[in-house]
């Protein structure tokens, strides 16, 4: 088996190409080593010292490290997803990983403006996500309210130096041109 490593925008986070489907559909975050609990591969993640983040997306895993070397935590890492995928054990321990587009229960905005939300999120599903997939993380919609929009930033997008600028100069313009209603994108 070969996986494959590519650098992120934000140079805490490493992405690891398996070779393989990792999830279905959606992403999943794992921030803690008790949130990573549900999933044998994050859990072992965890336990390489250094290892302060998991983020799976559809056929890769990102981690995110502490002020730890990349050349020490590197092969370890690449040991722990190599063994995993070798072990044929599940992802997840309930196999169960929901849906990871499904609207958040905590999402925020008025009936009103109900079509110009559809709007931002098929822009968001459409163009917007596939390019920060390619970076090793995720951006998802979570509210919008007097022209604002409020996205959550996952993977390797949350704590990248470079978010703050893809979220003015790139995400923001992008809303802006095709949803007048749009004045600004805030990160929640």
């Amino acid at each position: 088996m070969f996986i494959q490593t590519e650098a992120t925008p934000n140079p805490a986070t490493l992405k690891f190409i398996p070779g393989r489907t990792v999830l279905d559909h959606g992403t999943m975050e794992f921030t803690s080593p008790d949130a990573a609990a549900r999933s044998p591969l994050a859990e072992r993640l965890f336990g390489v010292p250094g290892v302060t983040g998991v983020f799976y997306g559809s056929d890769f895993v990102t981690v995110t490290k502490d002020g730890s070397d990349w050349q020490h935590l590197k092969p370890a890492i690449l040991g722990v997803i190599m063994e995993h995928y070798m072990s044929g054990a599940p992802l997840l321990a309930d196999g169960d990983p929901g849906d990871g587009n499904a609207p958040h229960a905590d999402e925020f905005f008025s009936a009103e403006d109900a079509e110009t939300v559809e709007i931002i999120k098929d822009l968001l599903e459409t163009r917007i996500r596939p390019a920060v997939a390619g970076d090793g993380g995720d951006i998802t919609f979570r509210g919008f309210k007097d022209g604002i929009v409020y996205l959550d930033m996952k993977g390797s997008c949350a704590g990248c130096p470079s978010s703050t600028a893809t979220l003015k100069h790139g995400i923001q313009n992008l809303l802006k041109h095709f949803v007048p209603d749009v004045v600004e994108v805030r990160p929640m």
